[in-house]
């Protein structure tokens, strides 16, 4: 059958989860869909490599629902995520799929936060558990969550997780669930360490992999603009008004710059909120709730942002700041052009060592990226790239 075929019918799905879906907007699973939810289904360990906005969640997260029973009140599913941004998004997301079930219960688990609302959450008995693993690991000493009737684990952004240093937390958790059925580890990477908890793990698994070049790569438009520092806040402002974009995510590279931006750009009228490590993490909920309703044009964010949120609506993301790793640049612009809409990505280049660290990104990612010229009267046109002169030869 061709992948274009396969519909969520196809995948034996759930009447109730077929409407959910269609709800949403879903008539055809992605490749990573396809790919996985026959094989959760049917009990398999799997492990997977895709991109980020190719729609992981519900390839764990379909199977994960269809396979609880909603009599029984103890823990069945667990996802374990490497941060707060990313539970609760997640969390959002499997509850938009339960619109038409009932007695199916998820909860959030994360640092940051007082452990008295998440304790009552659990006083409520979810049959899905969402959790960063340090935060977990709480609950189950304090024995306000057991383990002991979880069916399937997964790993989701299993890379990022593991290279953040919850290796043991996260190894030790997967030890503490006895009567696990299946374990799925995601990531847009697939490390030394994923690879170790899948020798450790996993038995018998499915290997899939969705390379970046098919058809679920966002349709994103890339370009980028070169002005001197003290004209990148201003010039991006301008983009952001002429070019009429509602819903704007803008990467920088530092807290300091983040905050700055923002307060400029707060003086000059724009709606816009900023989140990153110093803000404290009740108002970085608020500022995400506020972007994800729609309610907030401009989210400026430092990195500690741009693998959690989870917005199919984004026109726009601007790299304030070229990013100093290839892999955060995927992530950033991974904001924009999801669920099958186009996107745009714009980059801002202040100086020759940014111009060089851009290219090297394009060549990496295997990424074309358009340079612009944005004229007085709001207008875009392609720049002209000058060849390189020709050095003139001496004759001695």
């Amino acid at each position: 059958m061709e992948r274009n075929a396969i519909t969520f019918q196809d995948l034996g799905l759930s009447e109730a989860m077929l409407k959910a879906l269609e709800k949403k907007g879903y008539g055809y699973p992605t490749t990573i869909q396809a790919e996985a939810i026959p094989h959760f289904m049917q009990w398999r360990d799997v492990i997977a490599k895709a991109p980020t906005g190719t729609g992981k969640t519900f390839a764990f997260g379909i199977p994960m629902i269809e396979h609880v029973d909603a009599s029984s009140d103890a823990v069945q599913g667990l996802i374990l995520a490497p941060t707060r941004e990313l539970a609760i998004q997640i969390g959002d997301e499997l509850r938009g799929l339960l619109t038409y079930y009932n007695g199916i219960r998820v909860a959030v688990l994360y640092g940051g936060a007082g452990i008295g609302g998440q304790i009552r959450q659990l006083e409520k008995k979810p049959q899905i558990v969402v959790a960063t693993p340090g935060r977990l690991m709480d609950h189950y000493n304090r024995k306000t969550i057991r383990l002991d009737k979880i069916q399937t684990v997964v790993l989701d952004e299993a890379d990022r997780m593991l290279d953040m240093g919850f290796f043991k937390d996260v190894t030790r958790i997967i030890e503490k669930v006895k009567n696990r059925k299946n374990l799925g580890l995601f990531s847009a990477t697939i490390s030394q360490e994923v690879m170790t908890v899948s020798w450790m793990y996993q038995r018998d698994e499915v290997e899939i992999t969705v390379e970046p070049k098919q058809e679920d790569r966002p349709d994103i438009d890339q370009y980028c603009m070169t002005v001197t520092p003290l004209e990148k806040a201003e010039t991006t402002l301008r983009l952001i008004k002429t070019q009429g974009y509602e819903r704007v995510m803008i990467f920088c590279n530092t807290k300091h710059m983040c905050q700055r931006l923002c307060d400029d750009f707060q003086r000059a009228g724009l709606d816009c909120e900023c989140i990153h490590g110093d803000i404290k993490q009740s108002l970085r909920e608020k500022t995400m709730q506020r972007y994800r309703d729609g309610k907030l044009a401009v989210l400026i964010a430092t990195d500690v942002a741009s693998r959690g949120i989870d917005v199919d609506d984004v026109d726009c993301v601007i790299n304030f700041d070229v990013p100093e790793e290839n892999e955060y640049y995927v992530h950033r612009i991974g904001r924009t052009g999801r669920a099958k809409r186009k996107g745009v990505a714009w980059s801002i280049i202040g100086n020759f060592p940014e111009k060089a660290k851009l290219d090297e990104i394009a060549k990496y990612s295997n990424y074309t990226v358009k340079p612009m010229v944005l004229g007085a009267d709001g207008t875009l046109t392609e720049e002209e790239v000058k060849a390189p002169q020709q050095p003139k030869r001496r004759f001695r």
